[in-house]
């Protein structure tokens, strides 16, 4: 029979010890946050690159500020509250923040 342990960083902490569900619960978390990630640099990609007309740029800016939306959302359900770094990191620029309510 074998058995499943926690990564060795939570080792010493049996307290805190997760059980397999929890690591999984967390794992998948993650997985969810880096795949919302790609969509956002997917769709901010496609918006820097377009070069055409306004109509087309307005759909790209919506498509990347519902790709944001959703990546800000898989954030806080990971416990990280503030945006600030995923907004420079990602270079979001102002007009699509604006279409989420920011002023």
């Amino acid at each position: 029979m074998s058995s499943v342990r926690p990564p060795s960083i939570l080792s010493n902490r049996s307290e805190q010890t997760l059980n397999v569900l929890e690591y999984e619960f967390l794992a998948e978390k993650a997985a969810a946050l880096g795949r919302a990630g790609e969509r956002v640099g997917e769709a901010l990609a496609k918006l820097y690159a377009h070069e055409g007309d306004a109509e087309q740029r307005r759909v790209l800016v919506k498509a990347a500020a519902d790709a944001v939306y959703a990546y800000f959302i898989q954030r806080e359900l990971c416990g990280l509250r503030k945006h600030d770094d995923a907004i420079r990191d990602y270079a979001i620029p102002r007009e699509v923040l604006v279409r989420l309510g920011a002023s």
